[in-house]
């Protein structure tokens, strides 16, 4: 195999691993966010939606600060950026338990 063919599949497998860690994400925060609770009880399934979309928000806003930690350079606005997501996430999960 040439070095050219190798790297073909290196990126195709890749592909495939970052796929399947989205959707690894989306089955965890769903049965996270409780999926079989209205299999169980026949009631509507807005409030799994809306419990994992929150979980992507806290999600996008760790990410965020992690970032922050481990860049070189606009440290603060990616802290700052994410400080900001993960708030956001905090008040739309006492929005869903009715707080707010």
């Amino acid at each position: 195999m040439t070095i050219l063919d190798r790297n073909s599949m290196q990126l195709g497998g890749t592909k495939i691993l970052t796929g399947a860690k989205y959707i690894y994400l989306v089955a965890f925060f769903a049965l996270l966010s409780g999926m079989f609770y209205p299999i169980i009880t026949h009631s509507s399934w807005d409030n799994v939606i809306s419990g994992t979309l929150i979980l992507f928000v806290g999600l996008a806003g760790t990410v965020s600060i992690y970032t922050a930690a481990t860049a070189e350079k606009h440290k603060k606005a990616y802290l700052i950026i994410g400080l900001a997501i993960t708030s956001l996430a905090l008040f739309l999960v006492y929005g869903a338990i009715g707080r707010i």
